[in-house]
């Protein structure tokens, strides 16, 4: 790979992870919210970019080229919501390596099963490696799996406090002695008891603790990165459609079709504005910065290196998520990280 693709890469990574990291801190006052409110002000602020870039190159739109910008757009708004639920429900040190590692996989597989491209046995290797971390940067820590039990007893407690009931109702019975005909209707609460065994049955139906529903959400997201990926690598080398134009038509395409979910409320919507507008600001900058560079790799570099080369912002963003999270396990998942940069690495010199 060559030193100026090399270059543009690692700014993506760098630019990548951070705006990842602003999308998590606002992630739990609203994603529909703060992914509408970044993706418009990037389209608004790249607008003019985009038509110098277009007035200078002059590139042809027509036909295929503007099935390949309305697809890009369509792709891009999956992986938006997907991403953002994932940090809803997960750490940024687990959600953001699963979804970019398995992107780069499967982006490095289109690349030889479709594209024809052909890695060396280093760059099968480091593919290896990737996989590797990612599966050991994914899986969930102990101390979540024993909090998911801890979670689902106070249900099977419910019914101890409510077994004495009918016997309370027993007790005072016998004060109530002058008619005792009246006894045996005082028996019928007992009746009652089989309702009281009605929360027992609810706890049957447990759900999957929120880590793990944030890890399916980060490897769907690899699936929209991986498709996207090859769809742009086509278009800026194949159709020859600018970088620039790539990625402002899916920025726009993630704005116009989240609108009507974002302005429905108002309130939130005003909310993060006035609660994370640096990190709206900083996501637009630096959301479609990072991708225009790596488009621009892509149209001189095969897609099965330069993809999983990118992905060395999985370290970056394991980092950011210690340093500015203050989450865990980062013994292990550094440990992760380090072997998908390992196998970055190997996939780049292979």
């Amino acid at each position: 790979m060559s030193p100026t693709a090399i270059t543009l890469i690692l700014i993506a990574a760098m630019a990548h992870a951070s705006w990842n990291l602003f999308s998590k801190q606002a992630a739990a006052a609203g994603a529909v919210c703060f992914i509408w409110l970044f993706f418009t002000v990037g389209t608004v602020l790249y607008a003019p970019v985009t038509v110098i870039v277009f007035v200078v190159s002059r590139p042809r739109l027509s036909g295929l080229p503007t099935v390949f910008l309305v697809g890009t757009a369509i792709l891009h708004i999956g992986y938006a919501l997907l991403l953002q639920n994932g940090y809803r429900l997960g750490d940024l040190s687990v959600v953001y390596p699963i979804g970019r590692g398995t992107g780069a996989l499967l982006a490095a597989a289109a690349g030889i099963l479709l594209l024809g491209e052909r890695p060396g046995p280093l760059s099968t290797a480091g593919i290896l490696l990737i996989v590797a971390g990612v599966i050991v940067i994914g899986l969930p820590s102990r101390s979540r799996i024993a909090q998911a039990p801890a979670t689902q007893a106070p249900p099977a407690q419910a019914p101890a406090p409510q077994a004495p009931a009918p016997r309370s109702l027993d007790a005072q019975a016998p004060p109530a002695q002058a008619p005792p005909a009246q006894a045996p209707p005082a028996q019928a609460p007992p009746a009652q008891a089989p309702p009281a065994q009605a929360p027992p049955a609810q706890a049957p139906p447990a759900q999957a603790p929120p880590a793990v529903i944030g890890i399916a959400f980060a490897l769907l997201t690899g699936v929209f990165i991986a498709a996207y990926t090859v769809w742009d690598k086509y278009a800026v080398a194949t159709l020859q459609i600018p970088p620039v134009i790539e990625d402002w038509a899916a920025t726009l395409g993630v704005a116009v079709a989240l609108a009507p979910v974002a302005l429905r409320d108002r309130t939130r919507l005003a909310t993060v504005w006035r609660t994370y507008r640096p990190q709206v600001l900083g996501a637009a900058v630096l959301s479609p910065l990072a991708y225009i560079l790596v488009l621009t790799a892509l149209r001189f570099t095969a897609i099965s290196v330069a993809a999983p080369c990118r992905e060395v912002s999985v370290l970056f963003g394991v980092l950011l998520g210690r340093r500015m999270l203050g989450e865990g396990n980062q013994a292990r998942r550094l440990a992760a990280a380090a072997a998908i940069v390992v196998g970055i690495i190997s996939v780049a010199i292979g």
